[in-house]
């Protein structure tokens, strides 16, 4: 009777134990490497897209398993110093692949630099992404597409998702409006601080300068104006974080007015974040992280093959 008395005592410790052992085997993708997998091991493939007869060198962080599986792509900001392959390597540890490009005239890739280009050079690689025969090579399941992109890239990454129906949700972090650019060079003395501000960033960028960029952003306005795609974007599933010690894209502008208009639309999917941080988020890259993988994995997953999939 005393064994019998002794273990039903125990019954209870020993499901607790059964719990958080269960607990425990859930793997945190920020700070836990997957299992390897022998058979369809995690991969970093260096990949070359084409985009206006031009190539673009990029790599594709390969998520373990048979797949398909979702994909992210990175997009670096102007020049592209910042380059995020930490956010890179966090989503394939969350069972995503993750691709990263430089743009055409951008670190070695072929051709010009242009903020036009930036978005056909988005399109392009969307595409291949898309194509069978790439997919199956990267276990790329193309009905599962999201564009992250930081500062330029987040402009690129929001433009992209409103005239890509291919993308499902997209992520801006520090993104800027180049549409507030196109009101800031109206007059000769905005106009020559802008091409000198571009002129003294662009090191790595080739075939364009700061007074061609100008000339891009006036003629382009509408067009890199993201208040204009707001519309279009809302029911995407997006993930807008910015930097509250922000200096070049500082969020009074380029942040809360989209995001007030976006949270207006009676059906938007948007989560918001403002982070103490500054434009590279230098001293808040786990939170960030946590960010974007959360989003990932419970926002932009759910939106299937498009922005109206439930």
């Amino acid at each position: 009777m005393e064994r019998i008395r002794s273990a039903v005592l125990l019954l209870p410790l020993a499901l607790l134990l059964v719990l958080l052992g269960g607990c425990a085997t859930t793997r945190d993708p920020l700070a836990q490497d997957p299992a390897f997998d022998a058979t369809h091991p995690a991969l970093s493939s260096e990949v070359v897209f084409e985009s206006g007869g031009a190539r673009m060198y990029g790599l594709v962080y390969e998520a373990p398993g048979s797949g398909p599986h979702p994909t992210a792509i990175v997009l670096h900001g102007f020049p592209g110093n910042e380059r995020n392959l930490d956010l890179a390597q966090a989503i394939r540890r969350a069972g995503w692949n993750a691709v990263f490009f430089h743009y055409r005239g951008a670190w070695g890739s072929e051709g010009d630099f242009g903020f036009v280009h930036v978005l056909e050079d988005v399109a392009a690689v969307v595409a291949t992404l898309q194509q069978p025969e790439f997919a199956a090579k990267h276990r790329i399941d193309a009905t599962q597409l999201a564009l992250i992109g930081h500062s330029m890239g987040g402009f690129a990454a929001l433009v992209s998702a409103s005239e890509l129906p291919a993308v499902d949700c997209a992520a801006s972090l520090a993104g800027a409006n180049l549409g507030l650019w196109a009101e800031a060079v109206e007059t000769p003395e905005g106009e020559a601080r802008m091409a000198g501000a571009l002129d003294g960033w662009g090191g790595p960028i080739r075939g364009t300068g700061g007074a061609a960029l100008v000339a891009e952003v006036r003629a382009n306005g509408t067009r890199f104006d993201l208040r204009r795609h707001a519309a279009a974007l809302a029911t995407r599933p997006l993930l807008l974080v910015a930097g509250s010690r922000d200096d070049v894209t500082p969020p009074a502008l380029h942040h809360e007015p989209l995001v007030a208009q976006l949270a207006a639309h009676p059906d938007a999917r948007l989560q918001s974040a403002l982070l103490d941080a500054d434009h590279a988020f230098a001293d808040r890259r786990v939170e960030l992280t946590r960010l974007v993988l959360d989003w990932l994995t419970t926002k932009c997953v759910q939106a299937g093959q498009g922005p109206g999939a439930q």
